[in-house]
């Protein structure tokens, strides 16, 4: 027997990704915190604005 994986999307996540698309960095916090992640995604979003989103709704659809 496999266990699937359901991914559901909640209306938390919309406004994750809302936030992931407009300010990525505030995005991958309400996501992760101060972690890692958090600290990459500011580095990313100034060398370039679209890394930083890529990278912000990367992080949120995976967790």
């Amino acid at each position: 027997m496999s266990t699937a994986r359901t991914n559901t999307v909640t209306g938390s996540d919309f406004f994750k990704l809302l936030f992931a698309i407009l300010l990525p960095p505030v995005g991958v916090f309400l996501e992760v915190g101060l972690g890692l992640h958090f600290w990459l995604n500011i580095v990313l979003t100034i060398l370039g604005y679209i890394p930083g989103i890529i990278h912000a709704v990367w992080i949120i659809a995976t967790r």
